[in-house]
């Protein structure tokens, strides 16, 4: 860890945010909840750690829904390219099956 890091610890936490996947953002969220609901923290300090929550619940809002749209992209991708071929037995075609 370089002494910029050291020395402004702030930075380093939005930066990891920014860079971090769901998981990690809602881990730390999580942690920010507890925090809170403890008490115990200055008013200051409190005021900080509910803005980070705040950043973080946005982001990981921002994350669901670019991973809800790729769900939704790739399902609509997978339902294209899905057709029967000609000779399927199962599908009934013009002539139909018949013997």
């Amino acid at each position: 860890m370089s002494a910029e890091t050291e020395s402004n610890p702030q930075g380093s936490a939005e930066t990891a945010e920014q860079n971090s996947g769901f998981d990690a953002r809602l881990e730390r969220l999580e942690a920010i909840v507890v925090q809170l609901e403890q008490g115990g923290l200055e008013l200051e300090p409190a005021i900080e750690q509910y803005k980070e929550g705040v950043a973080l619940l946005k982001g990981c809002r921002d994350l669901l829904g670019r991973y809800r749209r790729q769900v939704e992209e790739l399902s609509r991708e997978a339902e294209a390219s899905l057709s029967a071929y000609e000779a399927d037995p199962d599908v009934a075609g013009p002539a139909g099956r018949g013997g």
